[in-house]
């Protein structure tokens, strides 16, 4: 197996669990309301937009789906593997958003539906490819 069909959508998912699951006893909308740093913003003089863990876990989440969006346009075994492991992450995620109480947060809903977009974006675009390279291939 190499490291090509392992879905990074995963990072996502583990660096919730990290943050939130072994973050204490407190309520997950406060561990995901910390504040982690401030940025300037030019627009209003003084003004700086506070970055939370909520807003750095969406951020790896939309750059890992990116990645995952770009490694779909592979085909090869490894990405066959990458989207069976693609799809078991997806299932963790909405058994995880479903039963586990700390998981029942808008954050989590929005990796669960990035998972789920990392499903189908790797199932429609491996067969475009694939239908393209046949028809490649076919003249």
């Amino acid at each position: 197996m190499s490291l090509r069909s392992i879905p990074l959508i995963a990072v996502a998912l583990v660096l919730y669990n990290i943050v939130v699951l072994l973050g204490g006893s407190a309520a997950p909308a406060d561990i995901l309301a910390t504040r982690l740093f401030a940025l300037p913003v030019m627009s209003s003089p003084g003004a700086n937009m506070p970055f939370t863990w909520a807003d750095l876990i969406l951020l790896v989440t939309l750059i890992v789906l990116f990645v995952e969006i770009l490694k779909s346009t592979y085909t090869s075994s490894a990405s066959l593997m990458d989207h069976g492991l693609s799809m078991l992450v997806f299932i963790v995620c909405l058994i995880e958003f479903l039963i586990v109480p700390k998981a029942a947060t808008s954050v989590f809903f929005l990796i669960t539906v990035a998972t789920l977009i990392d499903v189908i974006a790797g199932y429609t675009i491996g067969i475009r490819v694939a239908k393209r390279d046949l028809q490649i291939g076919g003249e």
